[in-house]
């Protein structure tokens, strides 16, 4: 399972770091890591990924500001939010797949936040 915290409510250019910690499944094998998000009405999207070899893939919404990261030794993945936008509102999902699988595979239950101004 992947348990994600670290949301909540901060204001406009704020910062905030998420942390999402993997268990009871292979880290190794499902090694590619991701934050999706996702806002009422809308379709999940991709934030950033981040694979067992410290390659990462941003969102261009994202891009210079957000940083994801990994320790594979304490089986967690980390996502950096800086410069927040109101835009950024929204429930945050960390993830995992094998490499060669495009979807993700494994899911948190999602962590809440909210940007105001």
């Amino acid at each position: 399972q992947l348990q994600a915290s670290g949301g909540g409510l901060v204001q406009t250019g704020g910062s905030l770091s998420l942390s999402c910690a993997a268990s009871g499944y292979s880290f190794s094998e499902y090694n590619v890591m991701g934050w999706y998000r996702q806002t009422p009405g809308q379709q999940r999207e991709l934030v950033a990924t981040i694979s067992n070899g410290g390659n990462t893939k941003y969102a261009d919404s994202v891009k210079g500001r957000f940083t994801i990261s990994r320790d594979n030794a304490k089986t967690a993945v980390y996502l950096q939010m800086n410069s927040l936008k109101s835009e950024d509102t929204a429930v945050y999902y960390c993830s995992s797949r094998r490499p060669w699988i495009v979807e993700p595979e494994y899911w948190g239950q999602g962590t809440l936040v909210t940007v105001s101004s």
